[in-house]
């Protein structure tokens, strides 16, 4: 089991940091003009890892905002990025950029087959599926599309072919500052031995210790913070300490 990280987000759109609420695109609150600046701050907080996802990539099918994930990528930061990958192509462009690890979301739902051979070539290090989810159901397309695969039957699928990372985003609570769904997370993590990143709903530092408490018992190996630091509900510094 890895070191339990803290992932700070920053989403991207129209190259600007901002948040949605429960993944609408027209509930959209923009919190900065510069992704990087903002990934610096959360590295000179201690940040190990930082979480990015290319919103417009999502929704679109192809990379846009990958300028601004790359220059991140530049800081002394491990940086995952979600958002608009859906070609080996894609996946090299940032690998060989100095991103850290790449997350297929709705690619692995549609062509399950062909992430898989990305897993193989590029390992699992370096590949993490990203599960989003509206009552247990998948969603694709930037969420606007829901499938028809439970999250648990697309983890077990994946982590039958050795990809060892998931991100679990629980779309009822993304960007609600509602408290996170630790049970959808912690069925996911004890259904299989890959290591599960709660996403959505971190509103308190109660909720980090609460997601650290669940990681001593499952699978679960961090958790993704985003409107939360945003809003000033608490500082990165806490949550790291937690």
């Amino acid at each position: 089991m890895s070191k339990f990280q803290i992932y700070p987000a920053i989403d991207l759109r129209g190259g600007k940091c901002v948040r949605l609420f429960q993944g609408d695109y027209a509930q959209e609150t923009v919190y900065g003009d510069s992704p990087y600046d903002m990934a610096k701050n959360f590295a000179d907080a201690g940040a190990e890892w930082i979480h990015m996802v290319d919103l417009d990539g999502a929704k679109d099918g192809v990379r846009i905002n990958d300028g601004a994930v790359i220059q991140a990528a530049t800081l002394p930061v491990n940086v995952q990025v979600g958002g608009g990958i859906r070609t080996r192509e894609d996946i090299e462009h940032y690998l060989t950029n100095g991103v850290s690890r790449v997350i297929i979301g709705s690619l692995a739902i549609r062509e399950p087959e062909l992430v898989v051979s990305f897993i193989e070539e590029f390992g699992p290090e370096k590949i993490v599926i990203g599960i989003d989810a509206k009552n247990g159901m998948a969603a694709t397309e930037g969420w606007i599309e829901t499938s028809g695969q439970s999250a648990k039957d697309v983890a077990n699928f994946f982590a039958s072919k050795g990809a060892k990372h998931f991100i679990y985003t629980d779309i009822a609570t993304d960007g609600t500052l509602a408290g996170p769904n630790i049970e959808a997370n912690k069925s996911l993590a004890d259904s299989e031995q890959a290591e599960i990143i709660v996403s959505g709903g971190i509103g308190s530092l109660e909720d980090v210790r609460n997601v650290k408490k669940a990681s001593e018992e499952s699978n679960i190996a961090g958790v993704i913070i985003g409107k939360a630091l945003y809003e000033n509900r608490f500082t990165l510094e806490e949550a790291l300490s937690c």
